[in-house]
């Protein structure tokens, strides 16, 4: 990594590079995104989160290069979130989204008291699976044609992590 990254808490100064992330083409292939999204919309998401929406930036020279959001579950699910990441098509591989999750990690389970964070990833995204495996991540099973992905039914694995008691 040439430049240093930052990872920080999303910021409101952060939302017009965040938008480009979002349309990134490796974003809408490994993610719900759909293409053409418009900017409008994912400004509004961006701008009205609910108290349980975290979201964690990585930033180099001010651009929004990855983003993973932790959402908490309520009621007698309290004690878990989900998570959804990515990092711009320009920045994969240099272990931003390493950062990226142990940090979302260690907000969930130091800081919000989350004994399980779960999340989905397509069967075929074969660099997300692995960095969620090295993150201590189990497969729990899997949703056949879990997604509609250019003109083909996808699969996805559930995946977890559950944070095991001392």
């Amino acid at each position: 990594m040439a430049a240093e990254i930052l990872i920080r808490g999303l910021e409101t100064a952060d939302h017009d590079s965040a938008l480009e992330l979002f349309l990134q083409p490796r974003c809408i292939w490994g993610t719900l995104r759909l293409p053409h999204d418009s900017r409008d919309d994912l400004r509004k998401r961006l701008e009205n989160p609910d108290g349980n929406h975290h979201s964690i930036v990585a930033v180099t020279g001010g651009q929004v290069v990855g983003l993973v959001t932790l959402v908490r579950s309520t009621g007698r699910r309290a004690h878990a979130g989900a998570i959804g990441m990515f990092v711009h098509d320009d920045f994969q591989g240099q272990g931003i989204g390493r950062r990226l999750l142990d940090a979302c990690i260690d907000l969930a389970e130091n800081w919000l008291g989350l004994t399980r964070i779960e999340l989905d990833v397509f069967t075929d995204n074969v660099p997300a699976i692995a960095l969620y495996e090295r993150c201590g991540f189990e497969r729990e099973g899997t949703a056949r044609h879990y997604a509609l992905r250019e003109g083909v039914l996808v699969d996805a694995f559930f995946m977890a992590r559950v944070k095991r008691s001392a």
